[in-house]
């Protein structure tokens, strides 16, 4: 795992393998919590399954819920346009009115949003 580190903030643009578990996002917490002491992390939605956007598959709620635990907030980048479902437009709506994740289509946004 390659990171590029701005404002204390490691940007995860990919991955070796795309994150299909709690347990994988836990591996991905643990590693840039000792090799950078980072609370917060964007992560480019390539590097998730493509499931974590069906929440019926419910990985985003296992991949969540280790960041929250583990109190890691998170920002997701990438276009999100294309998918249709009503539900995950919610969801990703309120996440993003909260502090912990965020769904934004640009670094920039998920970099202004993390240092708010």
């Amino acid at each position: 795992m390659q990171s590029q580190i701005i404002n204390k903030i490691p940007i995860l643009r990919s991955l070796e393998s795309h994150i299909t578990s709690g347990p994988a996002a836990m591996d991905v917490i643990a590693s840039l919590r000792y090799e950078t002491g980072a609370s917060a992390v964007v992560l480019y939605k390539d590097c998730l399954d493509e499931s974590f956007f069906r929440l019926s598959s419910k990985l985003a709620g296992e991949v969540l819920q280790k960041f929250v635990n583990y109190k890691m907030r998170l920002a997701i980048v990438g276009d999100f346009s294309h998918y249709t479902s009503k539900p995950l437009r919610d969801f990703i709506c309120e996440s993003n009115k909260g502090s912990q994740v965020g769904f934004w289509p640009t670094e920039e946004e998920a970099l202004a949003w993390l240092n708010r």
